[in-house]
């Protein structure tokens, strides 16, 4: 069968068990299709490259799918109609990655960085800061 590598986009405002019950969602669809969801990975909510509809941060959902194209043109259309989910984009590959994919790495590394430097997520620029801008 082939292999489809799937990224929605959630609102900034919609709770984590939203997101968790869209996941759900989208693994049920591909999965009464006869696919099968091979990875799931939830990057969380990061910062979007340019506002989407007055939106400036999403819950960021990665899905490794391994089964036919019906059912995964189901789950978009499914995502299209949810006005929860602000984007979302399917890609068919050659193979499906084994470890952790590349928007996951590049949150497990903002992580460790923070930690060294001991940050927290919630944390910005002070005044009094250097490189702050007032």
């Amino acid at each position: 069968m082939p292999f489809y590598e799937h990224v929605f986009i959630a609102r900034q405002d919609a709770a984590q068990a939203q997101v968790d019950q869209l996941t759900e969602q989208a693994k049920g669809i591909i999965e009464q299709g006869g696919g099968k969801v091979v990875k799931v990975e939830n990057w969380g909510l990061r910062s979007l490259a340019y506002k989407i509809n007055k939106n400036r941060k999403g819950h960021y959902v990665h899905l490794a799918i391994d089964g036919p194209w019906a059912p995964v043109g189901e789950m978009e259309r499914q995502l299209k109609i949810n006005e929860d989910v602000i984007r979302y984009m399917t890609v068919r590959v050659d193979a499906l990655e084994e470890g952790p994919s590349a928007g996951l790495q590049a949150k497990q590394a903002k992580e460790r960085r923070d930690a060294k430097w001991g940050r927290r997520e919630d944390e910005g620029f002070d005044a009094g800061e250097e490189g702050a801008v007032s």
